[in-house]
């Protein structure tokens, strides 16, 4: 019998009614787009955002996103920046591959849900079973709903993709005990085309001082662009091992990275003597 993933954290992370919700969306959205580089953060249209050094080459399409997964009044802002970066692949992309630490559930392996749908204050995003069945040949990946109950590293980029995107269907993935191979080889077998748009959550730092936060986090963004999941330790980023798949695949493909934006909670809302770190990155 069909069932639908009902949000657990809709009015405590993100606004739980419609319209409050696209309002919000909205302002984040508008505010990243307006941006001419706060703090470190630049944003950049999608087409573009990774310029040639040859005229007559295109640069390159977005193919993945790194995104924080904290509630919007701290990680919405820089969030945004990634998402807004997005724009011109709205109506393009038909599935996207979402992946994001597991903070409830202890398991071993990358974790699908057995729902037909995810549901948003938005709307219902409706999941791609084919694709979730094909990576099942995987002996890491397994159907656990428990993992995606109450978890909200899938949930809160959910709106943020309705709105950016528009229709897509999903592959979320709870990514527990598991191994930056293990991650990777999903991801190679969900890569296919342009179509298919890659989204790792994941927060940096966590409660450090302020200017301990910068340091460090300047150090992961560093790593991140540079390809080398290797040099990123657990302290660095909740999410570092989906993280790490990504940038494993993205190495062995060619592919580059460019930091959008990269800020702390200090910076959006909250006190600086304990600051959470949130980064966006563009890869294509």
């Amino acid at each position: 019998m069909e069932w639908f993933r009902r949000p657990a954290v809709a009015g405590r992370f993100y606004p739980g009614r419609e319209r409050e919700l696209r309002s919000e969306l909205k302002e984040l959205l508008a505010a990243a787009e307006e941006s001419s580089g706060f703090g470190t953060a630049t944003v950049e249209p999608a087409p573009d955002f990774m310029a040639s050094e040859d005229p007559e080459v295109p640069a390159p399409r977005p193919k993945a996103l790194i995104a924080p997964h904290a509630g919007y009044v701290y990680s919405g802002p820089v969030a945004a920046s990634g998402y807004a970066s997005l724009a011109a692949l709205k109506g393009s992309i038909r599935r996207v591959v979402l992946l994001g630490p597991a903070h409830r559930w202890p398991f071993s392996g990358v974790a699908a849900s057995s729902s037909a749908g995810f549901d948003t204050p938005l709307g219902r995003v409706p999941l791609d079973r084919e694709a979730i069945q094909r990576a099942l040949q995987l002996p890491q990946f397994l159907i656990l709903d428990e993992a995606h109950e109450g978890e909200h590293s899938l949930e809160v980029h959910l709106p943020f993709l309705q709105v950016a995107l528009g229709e897509f269907t999903l592959v979320p993935l709870v990514v527990g005990d598991a191994s930056l191979e293990e991650v990777a080889e999903v991801l190679r077998l969900l890569w296919a085309g342009p179509e298919t748009l890659v989204v790792v959550s994941s927060d940096l730092s966590h409660y450090l001082p302020y200017s301990e936060a910068v340091e460090l986090d300047e150090e992961t963004a560093r790593a991140i662009e540079d390809l080398r999941p290797e040099e990123i330790r657990e302290d660095q980023a909740c999410g570092r091992i989906p993280l790490g798949g990504l940038l494993l695949v993205a190495r062995e493909k060619g592919l580059r990275v460019q930091r959008v934006d990269l800020r702390n909670s200090g910076d959006t809302a909250g006190p600086r003597n304990q600051v959470v770190g949130y980064g966006s990155f563009l890869l294509g």
